[in-house]
């Protein structure tokens, strides 16, 4: 995979996490699932990204499968404290 495509993928993931606060309990509940559901997503994307460039062809698709797994916990476990 060559480097601005996944600089580009890392940029997309940060910014999916984004949020803007309120002193809306109904908002702040909303950006935090939000929060949740871009990290876990954002860290799929990002994990997955990375696995792929292990190895390769069936090597490749274990790297990939344990990528998007791995970067989705730790994604989820980040933003969703």
């Amino acid at each position: 995979m060559k480097k601005p495509t996944l600089a580009i993928a890392l940029a997309g993931s940060f910014a999916l996490t984004a949020c803007q606060s309120s002193s809306d309990p109904n908002v702040q509940a909303r950006n935090a699932e939000f929060g949740c559901i871009a990290g876990t997503v954002g860290g799929a994307i990002v994990g997955g990204l990375i696995g792929s460039t292990i190895g390769g062809g069936t090597g490749r698709v274990i790297g990939t499968a344990v990528g998007l797994g791995g970067g989705g916990f730790l994604g989820n476990r980040l933003a969703c404290r």
